[in-house]
């Protein structure tokens, strides 16, 4: 005889329209966030938890939690009548906060499995792996950015973004090195960035993950946000508190590959429902991980949906999308004999292309004011360019190429600069192509390559002047521009995911010279409108000297559409300039406003007193020219004086 709870369970609505199912099914859909999952809801005057999840090989599913002693003899779901192989169901004795998992009992194999919820608001701390129900209603108070983000997010404002891993930022010591709590961050994160100048944050992956040492990467809940820090609620409380302080967030999204525990979403139903039976696509060599099937349209529909939802639910700003190169390419890490060709026997996966351009368009037609961002590290054409043209549709991608080239150079004894100048100035030949940023990341103070500072050649002094250099050089060169946490105060020590960063270093006044010339950078970077108004096009950029080899100085214009004219000029040798000669387009007092070696920065003091006038004295095909004094290892900044366009 049916129970109450039978009765309820079966009179609850079916949570899918005809329109969903067909979108779902048709890898269109781009909400189901609101569909499946476990939602608290009212049914017949009743309050309880309604569940739905996509199961199309199981021969009978039910939830098990908490509330029924994990027993599966309760609690079973409804199959779906439509052939969209979804079960659901409505109870009303299961409420807020209690734990939960999906018994699924495949038709193969007599297989049978408890998964977590691929929909999750909430997971338990790892390493245990329930879902949890979870009502996600936090009281949004950033309407006011929200409605001007647009200008905050568009390619032709400035962008300065600090990456960080929230659980290493910083640490409480005094607490057996504990880390700090979503809500613990909101205290001090947006004030440290807003005093630090960067316009975004970017969080490497905050959704669920059970390996801590993964940093992320390895996500089992595409729609929950880690539990290590507290609860959903408290993460959007952070990114709230980011906004008031004038700070957008940026998202580091992974829908590239996904990990094979038990609870997570490999062979699902019995069946390889998410992931690629084949190993040869569906097995991921580098990061011993599983790789979804881009082909299949309800796995589009999940990570469509799961990127919107940040959007959405979270306010993101952006989302940096990881590892879109191994996306692209069947033959990514695998030797020959070990992938398959495409039907034209190439090695490109038209499937994976299809579903980026699907994103992008879903994420711009639903967000027009976001930004999508690539870490594409291969030479894939018209990666930020709209899907119109047969681009990819990102708004930005990683300048990888910028970033080897850059800090393969600055590795190089200065005495040795001058034989590869033109590994430094190689980027401009294709600075316009793409709508890049430049990534200084966590990448490249990982795996035994050392800090970026560190890994700067010469004694001390000459050690924190090239980092100083280094980033000069950034701040001017185009392309909107990323640090990772601990770079901007010259961290010595390798990035340690177990361990905070090390701020004591502050007290010394190296590494406060570091912090100060980084602070002063972003604010230039911002107030200046040549560094960023016309970014993407060859017209705000235009070398003075780009041969000057044999003193590996390198001199060039920054300008914008109002007769703001920058000239930047880097001197990659300890040695100072002096009487350094360059020609200048217009006459008259030109303002220093940069300088990397000044002496509170820790530098040497060498420099042009704060402005410089020309004098008639022809140099780089120009009638007047400026006689400078180049910083040794320092990059310098002149503003012109006002005039008519370049």
């Amino acid at each position: 005889m049916p129970t109450d709870d039978d009765s309820a369970r079966q009179t609850v609505p079916y949570p899918f329209t005809d329109e969903d199912v067909y979108l779902f099914r048709a890898g269109r859909h781009c909400r189901l966030y609101e569909k499946f999952g476990a939602h608290v809801r009212t049914v017949d005057g009743r309050e309880g938890v309604s569940f739905a999840v996509w199961a199309p090989n199981a021969a009978a599913v039910s939830v098990v939690g908490d509330f029924n002693s994990w027993s599966g003899a309760s609690h079973a779901l409804i199959q779906s009548d439509d052939g969209a192989g979804i079960w659901y169901g409505f109870f009303p004795d299961i409420h807020a906060g209690c734990l939960y998992k999906y018994r699924i009992h495949s038709r193969h194999h007599g297989y049978t499995v408890d998964k977590a919820d691929p929909f999750a608001f909430l997971s338990e701390v790892p390493p245990r792996t329930a879902s949890v129900v979870y009502p996600l209603r936090h009281a949004w108070r950033d309407d006011t950015w929200m409605r001007g983000r647009g200008q905050s997010s568009a390619l032709d404002a400035p962008m300065s973004i600090y990456e960080l891993h929230l659980g290493s930022w910083r640490r409480v010591p005094e607490e057996g090195n504990r880390m700090l709590t979503y809500r613990e961050l909101a205290a001090v994160l947006p004030d440290y960035a807003r005093d630090m100048g960067f316009t975004h944050v970017e969080f490497m992956p905050i959704a669920e993950h059970p390996f801590y040492g993964s940093w992320g990467y390895q996500v089992t809940g595409y729609f929950a946000a880690t539990a290590r820090y507290g609860t959903p609620v408290d993460c959007q409380y952070l990114i709230d508190e980011l906004h008031a302080h004038g700070i957008g967030v940026i998202l580091d999204w992974v829908p590239s590959h996904f990990p094979a525990d038990q609870h997570g979403l490999g062979f699902f139903d019995g069946t390889h429902l998410y992931e690629h039976e084949d190993p040869r696509m569906g097995f991921h060599p580098e990061w011993n991980s599983s790789i979804f099937n881009y082909g299949r349209h309800e796995v589009r529909s999940m990570l469509v949906s799961s990127a919107i939802f940040w959007l959405d639910r979270y306010h993101a700003d952006a989302l940096r999308v990881d590892g879109v190169a191994s996306m692209l390419y069947r033959d990514y890490a695998r030797a020959p004999g070990e992938w398959i060709p495409n039907a034209e026997g190439g090695r490109e996966s038209w499937e994976a292309v299809h579903f980026l351009q699907q994103l992008n368009e879903a994420v711009y037609r639903e967000f027009p004011d976001a930004q999508t961002i690539a870490e594409e590290s291969t030479a894939w054409p018209m990666v930020s360019r709209p899907t119109s043209m047969g681009g990819l549709g990102f708004g930005l991608k990683w300048n990888m190429g910028w970033m080897h080239d850059t800090l393969d150079y600055f590795a190089l004894d200065p005495v040795y600069r001058r034989f590869h100048h033109g590994q430094w100035t190689f980027s401009i030949w294709y600075a316009f192509h793409e709508n890049f940023v430049l990534p200084l990341s966590h990448d490249e103070v990982v795996y035994g390559k050392g800090s970026l500072l560190s890994r700067m050649p010469g004694d001390r002094w000459q050690k924190f002047a090239n980092l100083r250099l280094l980033f000069g050089y950034m701040y001017t060169h185009p392309g909107k521009k990323m640090l990772f946490m601990g770079g901007e105060f010259g961290q010595w020590r390798e990035w340690n995911h177990e361990e905070s960063l090390d701020w004591h270093l502050l007290a010394q006044p190296e590494h406060e010279g570091v912090q100060l010339c980084l602070r002063a950078l972003n604010a230039m970077y911002r107030r200046e409108s040549a560094l960023w108004r016309r970014d993407f096009s060859q017209d705000g950029f235009e070398w003075v000297d780009v041969q000057d080899a044999e003193h590996s100085v390198i001199s060039f214009y920054r300008k914008d559409l109002d007769g703001n004219l920058l000239l930047v000029v880097c001197n990659a040798t300890p040695v100072p300039r002096f009487n350094y000669r360059v020609g200048v387009a217009r006459p008259g007092v030109w303002r220093e406003i940069m300088n990397t070696d000044a002496v509170d920065y820790g530098g040497s003091g060498h420099g042009n007193m704060g402005s410089t006038h020309t004098a008639p004295v022809g140099a780089h095909e120009q009638h007047q020219s400026l006689n400078l004094t180049l910083p040794p290892l320092g990059t310098i900044v002149l503003k012109a004086p006002d005039a008519g366009g370049l």
